[in-house]
């Protein structure tokens, strides 16, 4: 089974932005931040997002983004399909040329997995991994890290 680094970090994108999304839009610098994800590919992600409808931009000063539907109405499997993923368990990528240009004995038992990664994917919104007790934890414990590091910026610009 394959999912690629551009699915995991739009839905762990998509996660912070629903753990921080309260406080008003949130920058992408900060996702960035947290999550030690490039910058330049999460503008890349959220332009996808964007124009799946999954997100919207607040522009200006205090701008980012917000989730453009509440927690609960936006599923795993639309972000992985927001940014052209695919879950895929095949070994031909479902072209159905996996032995020699053909199709292969198990080519179908591959396929219905994939649907059933798919269909567990849709079946879990941003609000349920929002609520899950070690999804707090570790998010408390990444907020905690970027609070002592923008104190420890602060002093050496202080000092």
């Amino acid at each position: 089974m394959r999912l690629t680094t551009k699915g995991r970090y739009a839905v762990t994108a998509m996660l912070d932005l629903a753990i921080h999304g309260d406080a008003g839009p949130v920058s992408l610098a900060d996702v960035s931040s947290r999550q030690d994800i490039s910058l330049s590919y999460l503008e890349q992600l959220f332009a996808k997002l964007r124009r799946n409808t999954l997100v919207s931009s607040v522009r200006g000063p205090g701008g980012g983004y917000r989730l453009s539907r509440p927690l609960q109405q936006i599923f795993i499997a639309e972000i992985v399909d927001a940014v052209n993923e695919s879950v895929d368990a095949t070994v031909c990528g479902g072209s159905t040329d996996c032995q020699q240009g053909e199709i292969c004995l198990t080519h179908h038992l591959w396929c219905d997995l994939s649907d059933q990664i798919h269909d567990f994917l849709s079946s879990i919104s941003l609000y349920s991994l929002v609520e899950r007790g070690e999804v707090k934890r570790i998010s408390a414990r990444q907020d905690e890290r970027e609070h002592d590091h923008g104190d420890l910026s602060l002093r050496e610009v202080t000092h």
